[in-house]
């Protein structure tokens, strides 16, 4: 049995007991000796963490649990950390989700223009945090949950030397879907980038059986913080593949628009409710395991990545994980050095990515490009605070467009986060 040392940065997240969950079912494989739960928050790393090793204890299981606001005393002789933050917290994704809507924008908590403000936010944190992880644990492997989860994981993997793999649930989500319907033997192809992705290929004792199932009406599950409008079956057919979640954004523009004029509440402001409600649950000294409300959030099944993940590469399981990785020649039409999110081997050294046969649909192809340019141009915006490279990212992406229209919101959503944006306030 492997031992590790694991540390939650943004541990307050009322997602850590999904993760602590996730180890207790991998108890006969990993061994969790110490587990530092790190936050800024008091209130909510206190409430979080005292839930956490409740859940510990109740298991039989000896694991020194540390909780701390100090990060540099958080990666002492860390194995593995794991990145969960949110900066600004839910008020800042209030802002991201409205604003932008008085401008005939979506305003989502990490596409778009919201997605993008969420990016300008974080990348200088995680960058502190790799700066940290660089000096303390620099053989640590990081595990970044923290969204948007591909442009976070482009910035480590370019502009830092930090092992890191990026991680999301959407992917097991769709997959686990498909198996249920097809069975468990079933072959998927999965490719794109974070929540820009496709399942391109699925088949049944060597036959194709993609089509078919269209025309049977089949979909997988929407992830539960996205209102389903579904997808054309002549929209599924012309691309070539079932698209994640998050694509409706793209594909039924309008009607997310409408929902976001229409809503009582923002996605942030019913977390904000789902958040407190938790939180009251986890104070509850009697609770001992994680409560059914918490699949109410959008990160339904992370326990399931980020533990297997951690297992795999603590273990050398050299199985096979979607994750965000380099792309190094395995999708011929993007860089080497583009982030993508595709199945690849996970061993003791990280991951491999698994070949993809070369049918590429043009659609997906021009697509991914686009938002990958997006998501290069954002990067280059969170560390230099370049307003035209902001400009440049908003008009490449497909969700923002007119420059008017996008540039009022982009500074009407600076100067409401400027607390979060110092690199935009130096003097030029």
């Amino acid at each position: 049995m492997k031992e590790i040392n694991v540390t939650v940065i943004g541990s307050g997240s009322t997602y850590c007991p999904e993760l602590v969950d996730g180890f207790l079912k991998r108890s006969d494989s990993l061994k969790l000796k110490r587990l530092v739960l790190m936050d800024i928050d008091e209130r909510k790393r206190n409430i979080v963490g005292s839930l956490c090793v409740r859940m510990l204890k109740a298991a039989g299981c000896d694991t020194e649990v540390v909780m701390t606001d100090d990060l540099d005393a958080s990666l002492e002789g860390a194995d593995f950390v794991v990145t969960q933050i949110r900066v600004g917290k839910l008020p800042a994704r209030y802002l991201d989700e409205s604003i932008p809507v008085k401008y005939g924008l979506i305003g989502q908590e990490t596409t778009g223009i919201g997605g993008f403000f969420k990016a300008l936010r974080t990348i200088p944190v995680i960058g502190h945090i790799c700066e940290r992880i660089e000096a303390i644990c620099p053989d640590a492997w990081l595990i970044n949950f923290t969204n948007p989860s591909g442009i976070v994981t482009d910035f480590i993997l370019n502009h830092t030397k930090v092992k890191c793999l990026g991680l999301c649930n959407v992917p097991i989500d769709m997959l686990d879907d498909i198996r249920e319907n097809v069975g468990a033997d079933a072959e998927i192809t999965y490719l794109g980038l974070n929540h820009l992705s496709w399942v391109t290929s699925v088949k049944k004792d060597g036959e194709e059986v993609l089509y078919k199932l269209f025309n049977e009406g089949f979909a997988p599950k929407v992830m539960a913080n996205i209102v389903d409008d579904g997808f054309d079956v002549d929209c599924l057919r012309a691309v070539g593949g079932w698209p994640s979640s998050y694509l409706q954004y793209y594909y039924n523009r309008n009607a997310k628009l409408q929902h976001l004029k229409e809503d009582k509440k923002t996605r942030a402001e019913v977390c904000m409710e789902i958040e407190e409600q938790l939180l009251e649950m986890y104070k509850d000294e009697n609770l001992r395991v994680k409560p059914a409300l918490l699949d109410k959030r959008g990160g339904h099944k992370y326990s399931l990545a980020a533990c297997s993940l951690i297992d795999s590469i603590a273990n050398d399981k050299r199985d096979v994980h979607v994750v965000n990785i380099l792309n190094n020649g395995t999708l011929p039409f993007m860089a080497d050095d583009d982030v993508v999110e595709i199945a690849a081997v996970i061993g003791k050294n990280g991951a491999e990515p698994v070949p993809v046969a070369p049918h590429w649909n043009r659609h997906i192809t021009s697509l991914m490009t686009a938002v990958k340019a997006y998501e290069k141009y954002t990067v280059e915006a969170a560390i230099t605070g370049d307003d035209l490279a902001a400009y440049n990212a908003m008009m490449v992406h497909p969700l923002i467009g007119d420059f008017a229209n996008a540039k009022a919101c982009y500074e009407e959503m600076k100067n409401a986060h400027r607390e979060y944006l110092p690199q935009f306030l130096k003097v030029k």
